[in-house]
């Protein structure tokens, strides 16, 4: 198993860390040119803060990458993007980007999608005391060896300590395996997530009446999730939008 460290700011994470309980947050990056390609579905992917905060402070589980106009990623996770308001993540982006702001432009960014977050206390943070101050997206570690190994053990004991669970209710890490063979979980997609991986399976298409118009694509199960459908990567459900195309 692998796991990755990215690099966020405190203000993304000082917001998001506010809620009880969230089931899936958007790691998004203000450059939409880069396929995330580090990690597989349900490896974990974990927070550090910015220099000189070298911490470990929370993580979640990896699902899926996409770029995607900002418009939609809003329309999707909405406040978990970090941000409270749509404004406040056309303005953060635009900061980070650099250029001349354009408040018609829908920027492409990177999402990395992730499920089942967690956010550590202030006492709980791992320091990283060898972080390379060049490395400015984040840096991938096998769990199996060091020093990730190390790491992955101290976040492990962590949310073993916390009792954190997955979206089916089962134990994360149960304390039989703690410090035992790394293992990947596949925690339940959340609404934002589903939406644009079936999206990106049918190729922003609508599979019925075959428009590219992306900003009213949404998706929906075959079987309702309330009556037991599933939100399952294997899946091919239908989707449909609001009003009239599906996905």
């Amino acid at each position: 198993m692998r796991f990755f460290v990215g690099i966020t700011d405190s203000d993304w994470f000082s917001y998001l860390s506010s809620f009880e309980e969230l089931d899936e947050v958007n790691f998004w990056q203000p450059s939409g040119s880069v396929d995330f390609k580090a990690l597989l579905p349900g490896e974990p992917f974990l927070f550090k803060l910015h220099s000189p905060n070298d911490f470990i402070v929370g993580g979640g589980f990896f699902s899926h990458h996409s770029i995607l106009p900002f418009s939609l990623a809003w329309s999707a996770f909405g406040t978990k993007n970090g941000v409270r308001t749509q404004e406040e993540m056309r303005t953060r982006i635009e900061k980070y980007r650099r250029g001349t702001a354009n408040s018609k432009e829908d920027y492409c960014i990177g999402c990395i999608l992730l499920e089942s977050p967690f956010f550590f206390d202030r006492n709980d943070w791992i320091p990283l005391p060898d972080w390379r101050k060049p490395i400015v997206r984040g840096k991938g570690f096998a769990a199996e060896e060091e020093p990730g190994k190390s790491l992955w053990n101290r976040v492990q004991s962590i949310l073993n300590a916390k009792n954190v669970v997955s979206q089916n209710e089962s134990a994360v890490y149960s304390a039989k395996a703690r410090f035992g063979a790394p293992q990947t979980i596949l925690p339940r997609l959340g609404q934002g997530s589903f939406r644009i991986l079936v999206t990106d399976v049918y190729k922003r298409t609508c599979a019925i009446s075959g428009s590219h118009v992306l900003h009213v694509l949404d998706a929906a199960h075959i079987k309702p999730y309330t009556k037991g459908g599933e939100a399952r990567r294997n899946q091919r459900p239908f989707a449909q939008t609001r009003p009239s195309y599906a996905v």
